[in-house]
């Protein structure tokens, strides 16, 4: 063989039609000389993948190849058939030139959705906590009021497309050695969706849309944080006469607090007590998001020691409970004392065998 046509499309010689028709799709796609003006040797990867192609898609050609190695002098000399693959050469290319070139000469004319909207809004870690509603301004475009979208005062105004006959595209034709090779683009006088203004509103210029200020009412949920977002469908950027508006997605930002750290539902905050607390226990009162808690300081309690409040953090979301209050005590050393105080200090530590016995065996450790 001089040429190996299962080996060019990548396919077993077992291949069913459908297969041959897919990996032709898809090498048409990769090697097609209009998408890959910067590889030289596309143009002729291109060729080959068609030769084999109009080859393997036909039972009595194929049957030939299989049986002799070749198929005449030239498979393309008097018209390669491409109709059982379901579609007649390149002039009727389906899904290939609904990726290539906006869509196959049946496709109906689409107006475009408008475009998604991003607002980013700050937020205290109390509202987080509880909840919040917020009113926000942002600028868009909004379907003009004078015409209500169309472009047009009277619907009478709007007619079918000229250029491309309402079908919102156009198509181009060029020979090349192998047969015609039919294009097809979006078309321009139109922007692809078949029809055009006689008489545009006066207001818009026939672009169905005005550029607004709007306010919107938001309701944040309990719970939320850095990273969540809100999604408002229908409140973007209006779409090409009226037709589907996009929608707007709000992002929420959490401002730092003085005293607690968040991690997930769970809260961390720094709480300074005295050396009697530590030492002799206390209950002390402890700043919470909704007011204040009391927390019991058990006698004999160390520096950075962290106790748990449970269902005072930040709440879920979704209403799946709350997570707790982390509270790390630090012992707060006096930096002035009074004669009285000092010499009451001094007693103490006279006495404070357990103190002297932990540095007696951290020194014969040495």
């Amino acid at each position: 063989m001089t040429k190996d046509y299962y080996e060019i499309l990548g396919v077993s010689k077992e291949a069913t039609k459908e297969e041959i028709k897919k990996a032709y799709k898809q090498l048409a796609k990769k090697y097609h000389p209009d998408l890959n003006k910067e590889d030289p040797e596309a143009g002729e990867k291109f060729k080959k993948v068609n030769e084999a192609a109009s080859v393997l898609s036909d039972d009595k050609k194929r049957e030939e190849y299989d049986r002799t190695g070749s198929v005449g002098e030239n498979p393309f000399g008097q018209g390669a058939d491409f109709s059982d693959f379901g579609f007649s050469s390149f002039a009727d290319f389906g899904d290939i030139f609904d990726t290539f070139f906006g869509g196959g000469g049946t496709r109906r004319p689409r107006k475009r959705r408008g475009e998604d909207l991003r607002y980013d809004i700050e937020i205290s870690l109390e509202e987080a906590y509880t909840g919040v509603e917020k009113d926000i301004i942002i600028t868009k475009q909004s379907l003009c009021e004078t015409c209500g979208g169309r472009g047009a005062l009277h619907e009478k105004d709007i007619v079918t497309c000229a250029a491309c006959r309402g079908s919102g595209v156009v198509r181009s034709e060029r020979r090349t050695p192998f047969g015609y090779f039919t294009t097809q683009s979006t078309c321009h006088s139109c922007s692809g969706t078949g029809t055009t203004i006689k008489l545009p509103c006066t207001e818009c210029h026939g672009s169905g849309k005005q550029r607004v200020k709007k306010k919107i009412s938001l309701t944040i949920p309990a719970g939320v944080d850095n990273g969540n977002r809100m999604h408002l469908p229908g409140q973007g950027q209006a779409g090409e006469r009226g037709s589907v508006p996009g929608d707007l997605y709000v992002f929420i930002h959490v401002k730092e607090h003085k005293i607690y750290e968040r991690r997930e539902h769970n809260l961390y905050m720094q709480l300074p007590i005295t050396f009697v607390q530590a030492a002799l226990g206390a209950e002390v009162e402890v700043p919470t998001l909704d007011g204040k808690a009391t927390m019991k300081i058990a006698p004999g309690t160390q520096p950075s020691t962290i106790y748990r409040l449970r269902g005072r953090g930040m709440p879920d979301v979704n209403a799946y409970g709350k997570g707790d209050l982390m509270v790390q005590v630090n012992v707060k050393v006096p930096e002035k004392l009074t004669k009285q105080q000092k010499d009451i200090l001094k007693e103490f530590d006279e006495t404070d065998i357990e103190g002297r016995g932990f540095l007696k065996n951290l020194f014969s450790k040495r």
